[in-house]
């Protein structure tokens, strides 16, 4: 069974990513995968937060156990379960920044193909360092005042 995601960035009107994720992945697995698709530091602090299908915060996981179990002992099926279908990634604890992961529904696997995977990508990846993306038609003053 597969789980189809659509992947967008609250600051952003331009990022659109549609991943699909085997149902029996761990959050760790689909953590490994986003850092890959998007680019990320390997060494940053980030963790999901689970969302039931009214919008209430359900539970963190991070990489290390804070009560609500880490990445690795999590799978996506058990929170589907749980009612909990919508997830947030957040890649910048320090300024909120999240990629939110709306449940959009399950597919049926397809032979030779491997998961998890980007089906639909719009938009560069997002800087998981910066807040605003600095166009490259800024001059030496601009950069100077900024």
């Amino acid at each position: 069974m597969i789980y189809r995601y659509k992947a967008t960035i609250p600051q952003s009107k331009n990022f659109v990513r549609i991943y699909e994720v085997r149902a029996s992945s761990t959050l760790y697995a689909f953590h490994l995968f986003l850092l890959n698709d998007l680019s990320f530091s390997p060494d940053q602090q980030v963790f999901f937060r689970t969302f039931n299908g009214t919008g209430n915060h359900m539970r963190e996981c991070g990489l290390f156990d804070t009560g609500d179990g880490s990445m690795d002992q999590i799978r996506l099926e058990t929170i589907h379960k749980k009612g909990e279908k919508n997830l947030h990634y957040v890649f910048d604890i320090f300024r909120g920044r999240y990629l939110a992961l709306e449940f959009e529904g399950i597919e049926e696997e397809l032979p030779r193909k491997t998961y998890p995977r980007t089906i639909m990508e719009r938009g560069g990846d997002p800087d998981q360092f910066r807040e605003e993306q600095v166009g490259l038609d800024m001059n030496f003053d601009e950069c100077e005042s900024a």
